[in-house]
């Protein structure tokens, strides 16, 4: 029998647990699409603002074996394009999560408002985690601007509704955060975000990758994949059951995403392999896992979800 790879995010069911990750190539119109023909279980927006944005200037992306450094600026379409673009999505047959990251809440609040009278769109993801917008700081690392933030979106929540977080490192901060995030009738997190204000060196010209920031941005890959699987098995720990946790980050074969569902994660997301590989990655990854599950006699993902083990003392 084939393992089922299916999964549910709040009342949203997903074919397949493997998604893309807002932000590679999800921003136009021909991008999106190229999504919904792929096996990605579901499709997600680029982060939106009110309006259109240009972005950083380039070059603003970079890549090497180990992962990824960006430092986009929110490059994106605007709101209305996304709204207008999800009825054309729905021949898909698979949900369309729409990403906002409003630069002010006053702008996240008119956005979420506006969703509302939008029947395609299956879910929202509020990005409180992005470190690349200039003058702007992460808003999750501000736990009271968290909290009031919430307060006022979950007010016009009306369909399934998240946050994507950006990574944390202390145990005190997993704790601080789950306890707002249990306080609020969220259906998921994503966790995580690149890691912020990293750099990588041309050795060879002897300068950054990057022009934005002097080369700072956002770390993604390989590089992330520890710091990803351990925010996903503690907040998966703290959190209430209710809320499910979207892994993110170093993932690009089966076995990435076999032990992101096993620290806790309901489904993942794909972003640095899917900048390399394009969309056709959603499907090799997808039978690299089912091989697995084949190999380990899992039948569905909740067989093993959650279930990582620890090793004894000797």
């Amino acid at each position: 029998m084939k393992p089922n790879i299916s999964t549910t995010i709040g009342t949203v069911e997903l074919r397949s647990c493997i998604y893309n990750a807002s932000g590679p190539l999800c921003a136009t119109k021909e991008e999106l699409n190229n999504i919904g023909k792929s096996k990605a279980g579901a499709i997600i927006s680029k982060s939106s603002t009110e309006q259109y944005r240009e972005g950083n200037p380039k070059p603003r992306y970079f890549e090497n074996e180990l992962g990824s450094i960006n430092s986009m600026g929110l490059p994106n379409m605007g709101l209305d394009f996304y709204l207008n673009t999800s009825e054309e999505l729905i021949q898909y047959e698979k949900p369309f999560f729409l990403s906002i990251a409003g630069l002010s809440l006053e702008e996240n609040k008119k956005m979420l408002s506006k969703v509302v009278d939008n029947e395609f769109v299956s879910g929202v993801e509020l990005n409180l985690s992005c470190p690349n917008v200039l003058g702007k700081p992460q808003t999750a690392y501000d736990f009271e601007r968290t909290k009031f933030v919430l307060d006022d979106v979950c007010k016009i929540k009306d369909r399934c509704f998240g946050v994507k977080l950006p990574p944390y490192f202390d145990l005190i901060h997993f704790e601080q955060m789950a306890e707002i995030l249990n306080q609020y009738p969220l259906d998921f997190i994503t966790c995580i975000n690149s890691i912020g204000n990293g750099i990588i060196v041309d050795i060879e010209k002897e300068e950054v990758v990057i022009h934005p920031k002097g080369g700072f941005g956002g770390i993604g890959g390989d590089y992330i994949k520890p710091t990803a699987l351990a925010n996903v098995r503690k907040f998966r720990q703290l959190l209430k059951n209710e809320i499910s946790v979207i892994g993110c980050g170093g993932i690009k074969n089966g076995s990435d995403v076999f032990e992101h569902i096993l620290c806790g994660a309901s489904a993942v997301q794909v972003g640095t392999q899917l900048m390399r590989e394009g969309v056709s990655c959603f499907e090799r990854i997808e039978n690299e896992l089912i091989e697995l599950m084949k190999l380990k006699d899992y039948l569905d993902i909740n067989t093993y979800k959650g279930k990582l083990g620890v090793v004894n003392s000797m």
